[in-house]
């Protein structure tokens, strides 16, 4: 049940992407034609035109072409490919269709030939990757992988940060969805360890490192969903949720809304309804304070969902037929979807025992489902649909529809999925007398069942080692700042033996008969040598007060020169002095330098 509207779930996906409100086109155009230069007329172009996938599909292609053709009439390599690239975002946020996903793919290849025709080896490694994480929506295991491979080869040779964080979570992705979840958590820390070294000189490379670390939380917290840690993902995304705080992006309050509803997903699969409900309710009221009807869009489908998810059809189609259930469809028609209204209802009305209008609905749904939806979607469509056969007493048809999802399955390596189509058809064939078939499928039941057995316990496992993992990594940060420590130990007591050595040789100097400058030189580098440790350590151990804020530093320093410089000076002074004027050290050194001649002599004559 809690699957039944994946694909509904999936096509809204768009919005977490890039939300804006409608209000900000029009500011978005006077952008454009305000920008002084082709670049910033670009970036207004690009934003509007990402926008519009959210609000108007004919004006987002519009946009999105007007973009292509400022690109190509400037003949600037860089920003044709960031043109082409563009549009390829733009239609994979559609990634759940098949006509998107090979627009998307045809556009990203435009601009990946466009960068290695002119060497353009970072922008080469960054569609690479790009195209990696689309042939994921195909899905093709394999694409995908081959792609971020070609990525990393590239971009292992720059100098790029950012883009070897993007290259180690895409590799996470690839092998989350191959299945491989120790490799996938691997390079999902790796990223993260990568995002928290980055540098925050300014408040722009600030901002941009949180962007960067919003990215590794959130591709943790799918992670842990994916192996049923849902505290943990709870966790990661939470610690997302915060990064906007430091995000200077004018759609971070939209993005409020969409992570608050994320949330809420994480809770509700952690058979938590009660706060899951919560967290819908504050993201489709953060987007109304918003004024953006479609940013109400996920928060709906997550609602409609939770009531299919707890078996509460009734509840389900008093959604539908309410206000925010006629928004959510009218959204779907806006955006040529339709069909997904109809499965919706499908799946309501089965569920409520209205079988007669479940059929007209379903119906209505094949079509888009068999030739626009990709391989993941018709296969939870053939789940509904075969539900309602069942449910009907339509054997035959859930037979077939059954059949088709098991190979769909098969296809794609959806085991779980493939599991239930062969449980389904056992009990079907035995329920119509075909007892040979019957027992075929009874033992490919088992066969899968004993796949997804072995699948379950690899995730138990995954749960232990994904803790270890992380136990090893917070064991190595440990043992890299107690070596730090140690080292820094190290320097700060050799530097204490070297001043103290100086101050020995000073007042050596002052026991012979050495110039008066060489002792002020001297004594010169050791007093300042001293008093500059001395703020060095006090600095250091005042950095936990002050928090690297300006203010408090500044005010810092003024007091402990205001102390420390009148004292350098003074002490200085009056053992320089000391040194030079007093011919009692001299004496010293004479005697020292007497003794020394006697106990020679005494040496020769023995």
């Amino acid at each position: 049940m809690t699957r039944l509207l994946l694909s509904l779930i999936l096509l809204t996906s768009i919005l977490p992407v890039f939300g804006q409100q409608a209000a900000a086109i029009d500011s978005m155009r006077l952008a454009v034609s305000h920008a002084k230069t082709t670049e910033g007329k670009a970036y207004w172009m690009d934003m509007l035109a990402r926008t519009l996938m959210s609000v108007d599909l004919a004006q987002s292609e519009k946009a999105g072409q007007e973009l292509i053709e400022l690109a190509e009439e400037s003949r600037d390599r860089k920003l044709m490919i960031f043109a082409y690239r563009s549009s390829a975002i733009r239609y994979s946020y559609y990634g759940g269709q098949k006509e998107y996903t090979e627009k998307s793919i045809s556009y990203y290849n435009k601009a990946l030939n466009i960068a290695r025709d002119n060497k353009l080896d970072a922008e080469t490694g960054g569609i690479l990757l790009r195209l990696a994480n689309v042939y994921l929506m195909v899905p093709d295991k394999d694409k995908a992988l081959g792609y971020a491979n070609q990525g990393a080869s590239i971009i292992s040779t720059l100098n790029n940060d950012s883009l070897q964080v993007e290259t180690e979570n895409t590799f996470g992705q690839v092998y989350l969805f191959r299945n491989e979840r120790i490799l996938a958590l691997r390079h999902y820390l790796t990223a993260l360890r990568l995002a928290e070294s980055l540098k925050e000189g300014s408040d722009d490379a600030r901002s941009r490192k949180n962007e960067i670390l919003r990215k590794c939380y959130m591709h943790l917290s799918t992670f842990y969903t994916a192996i049923e840690a849902y505290d943990k993902a709870i966790d990661n995304a939470l610690l997302a949720y915060k990064t906007l705080d430091n995000i200077r992006e004018k759609n971070v309050p939209y993005q409020r809304a969409i992570d608050l509803n994320g949330i809420g997903n994480l809770h509700a699969y952690n058979n938590n309804p009660e706060l899951a409900m919560q967290y819908f309710r504050r993201s489709i009221a953060l987007a109304d304070t918003l004024h953006f009807t479609n940013l109400k869009v996920p928060g709906y489908t997550s609602l409609l969902n939770q009531y299919l998810r707890i078996n509460q059809p009734g509840k389900a189609l008093e959604f539908m037929e309410s206000a925010e259930g006629k928004s959510l469809q009218d959204f779907m028609r806006n955006f040529g979807m339709a069909s997904i209204i109809d499965q919706a209802y499908g799946v309501v009305y089965t569920e409520n025992g209205k079988y007669d209008s479940a059929r007209v609905r379903l119906q209505r749904a094949v079509p888009y489902f068999e030739n626009q939806a990709n391989d993941n979607n018709r296969i939870y469509f053939y789940t509904q649909q075969a539900r309602f056969y069942t449910r009907t007493g339509q054997f035959q048809e859930a037979i077939s529809t059954y059949q088709k999802m098991k190979e769909l399955s098969d296809k794609i390596g959806e085991i779980k999925m493939a599991t239930l189509a062969a449980q389904m058809l056992d009990s079907l064939y035995g329920v119509t007398g075909n007892y040979q078939q019957a027992m075929k499928y009874n033992s490919l039941y088992h066969l899968y069942k004993d796949s997804s057995a072995k699948l379950s316990r690899e995730k138990e496992i995954t749960q232990v080692e994904a803790a270890d993992e992380q136990l090893r990594q917070a064991r190595i940060e440990r043992e890299q700042l107690e070596a730090k420590r140690k080292r820094y130990n190290i320097q700060y007591l050799a530097i204490t033996v070297g001043i103290a050595g100086v101050f020995i040789v000073m007042v050596m100097l002052g026991m012979f008969k050495v110039s008066a400058t060489t002792i002020k030189l001297v004594g010169f580098f050791a007093f300042l040598m001293f008093f500059e440790f001395i703020f060095l350590i006090l600095k250091k151990n005042i950095a936990g007060i002050t928090q690297g804020e300006p203010w408090k530093d500044l005010l810092f320093m003024i007091g402990l020169a205001a102390l420390l410089l009148p004292l350098h000076h003074w002490l200085e002074h009056k053992v320089i002095h000391y040194l030079t004027s007093h011919n009692r050290l001299t004496s010293s050194g004479k005697g020292l330098l007497n003794r020394l001649r006697g106990h020679s002599k005494s040496d020769h004559n023995s």
